[in-house]
């Protein structure tokens, strides 16, 4: 009888924390949730009610490999790796930089790009490159690369900062702020897609800092089910397709190709 009675509490036990979703193993029984963003383009943007760009559809096909299933949430990129801290999100997706200071907040995928910033204004602007940023209003989106890149590289600069690019971008526009830095992709997109605004990428900065999907610290069951689908897709040819799709003048790095 006794027997009986411990074995029928631990079959309880073992219920209850299935159902809570005990341990970081359930990754694939769930649906994720993935913080991202609704107006960065070409990386993460949202499109007749769809969130697509270079990071989601790689994400996408991340998780077709490893049978997990996403949902896309937008939300400003200042607010971003909180969110994804205090497990508001499972991911981020959002062409992250892996920076230290990040790394004490959340963790990271292995790479899968790489940093590029572009520095753009009017083209009557009179702005350059960074030598030529002095004095100027200069809009970055908070707490990005573009935003301690600025103080880093052009400190006489004012930074104005906002919560997303479609508000920096605003401001570039109507002459709110004399300049901007963006992602060079987003930044050669937007001069691309605003002919009236006369917009010019009129430096390109390149970097080392690695791209990659933030999670909430210590999960690890998730961060190498991530690793594991983004070896299959660079492997298959995948990571070069959306590539492709989404930034075609851009480098492949060497590591990305297929068969490395």
């Amino acid at each position: 009888m006794k027997k009986t009675l411990v074995t029928a509490i631990a079959a309880t036990l073992l219920a209850a924390l299935t159902a809570c979703g005990g341990g970081s193993g359930d990754s694939g029984s769930k649906t994720l949730r993935v913080g991202t963003l609704s107006d960065s383009k070409p990386n993460a943007y949202q499109e007749n009610g769809t969130f697509t760009g270079f990071d989601n559809e790689l994400l996408k096909a991340i998780a077709a490999k490893e049978n997990l299933k996403l949902e896309f949430v937008a939300t400003d990129f200042s607010a971003l790796l909180g969110q994804v801290a205090n497990g508001t999100f499972d991911i981020g997706s959002s062409a992250i930089s892996q920076t230290d200071a990040r790394k004490k907040t959340v963790d990271f995928s292995a790479p899968y790009n790489y940093q590029a910033l572009g520095i753009e204004a009017k083209e009557t602007a009179g702005i350059t490159d960074e030598n030529s940023l002095a004095g100027k209003r200069i809009g970055v989106v908070q707490g990005t690369v573009s935003d301690t890149w600025l103080g880093s590289n052009a400190p006489a600069a004012q930074a104005v900062r906002f919560p997303n690019d479609a508000a920096a971008l605003s401001a570039l526009k109507t002459g709110a702020v004399d300049g901007a830095v963006f992602d060079q992709a987003t930044a050669e997109d937007y001069a691309k897609n605003n002919p009236d605004a006369k917009l010019k990428v009129t430096k390109a900065i390149t970097t080392t800092i690695p791209h990659g999907f933030a999670f909430k610290k210590g999960n690890t069951d998730l961060i190498g089910k991530i690793n594991d689908g983004l070896k299959k897709v660079i492997a298959d040819g995948t990571w070069v397709k959306v590539h492709d799709e989404f930034e075609p003048t851009a480098p492949v790095p060497a590591e990305f190709k297929p068969g490395q």
